[in-house]
């Protein structure tokens, strides 16, 4: 089992430049997957998608690479020695026009705009491919192996509290039975407090108990709910993502557990199914981050 949180570092070397990669990723029902390059590199996107798209079956996940020049700088800067020799003409053409002294410092031209540009260092794509895959794996391991720690972590929470949810099923298997009785009990006590001659044997009577016993079976949904147990058990131990079967076995088991809680018409079962739904609501919350 693997959660969607997680995050990992790699770093790669090849020529001049030095690749480092991020990779970071949170709760989302969705596969959500962002990367961000440098522009010279942006064609390598298809590359790395594919690489994460492999790994990852829901939740936001990003990635940031970034390029490092082993030469000390990955940008310089670039000066235009035609362009500014036209501005100090044209300054001295003013001043001369106009009999207006005109000075240009230095520092003036470092404000004029177009005579000083920041020029990227160029890198090839096709320079840099093999050991961006190579860093973005790296990443990737670690990123990985984080999930899967915390997803250890979810796994047994999760086995703990479906553990309780069966246990509270089997306490209401062995109340189950025990209702139509206790509703003949209770109905022949309202008929003898009445003061009414009526045979406890009348056919009446013992039709709206047997009408009642039929209302009140849940054979089926405990069955059920059963079978829905044994599959979410299988699910946890599966290599496989989970998330969104596990996700929809909550579904179903809440369905049967709001069946039984209305259907048993008994105290002591409406109490275990207030307590399996809550154990059950915990499960969703910490489903939400399960790969």
């Amino acid at each position: 089992m693997r959660s969607m949180t997680g995050f990992g570092r790699g770093n790669a070397t090849t020529g001049s430049w030095r690749i480092e990669v991020e990779i970071s990723g949170v709760n989302r029902k969705q596969a959500d997957i962002g990367i961000n390059l440098p522009a010279p590199i942006a064609e390598l996107e298809s590359d790395l998608r594919q690489l994460l798209s492999s790994s990852i079956s829901r939740g936001r996940v990003s990635m940031k690479l970034t390029l490092i020049s082993e030469s000390g700088s990955d940008s310089s800067l670039a000066f235009d020695k035609q362009m500014a020799r036209q501005y100090v003409e044209a300054a001295r053409a003013i001043s001369e026009e106009t009999g207006i002294e005109t000075r240009i410092t230095a520092a003036d031209l470092f404000r004029a705009p177009g005579l000083f540009k920041i020029v990227e260092a160029q890198v090839e794509p096709a320079e840099v491919r093999d050991a961006a895959l190579s860093a973005a794996k790296s990443a990737l391991a670690q990123f990985i192996q984080m999930q899967e720690h915390e997803g250890e972590n979810l796994k047994s929470d999760l086995a703990s509290r479906i553990s309780s949810i069966e246990s509270h099923a089997a306490e209401i298997k062995e109340l189950a039975p025990k209702v139509p009785e206790t509703q003949r009990q209770n109905l022949h006590g309202r008929l003898k407090d009445s003061g009414l001659s009526i045979d406890l044997n009348d056919d009446r009577i013992l039709k709206e108990i047997a009408l009642f016993a039929e209302r009140c079976d849940i054979t089926e949904e405990l069955t059920r709910l059963d079978s829905h147990i044994g599959q979410f058990r299988k699910y946890l131990d599966s290599k496989e993502p989970m998330g969104r079967p596990i996700d929809f076995l909550c579904q179903e088991l809440n369905r049967e557990l709001n069946t039984i809680g209305s259907k048993a018409n008994d105290a002591a079962i409406a109490q275990r199914i207030v307590n399996s739904k809550t154990e059950l609501e915990k499960i969703r919350e910490q489903v939400q981050n399960v790969q």
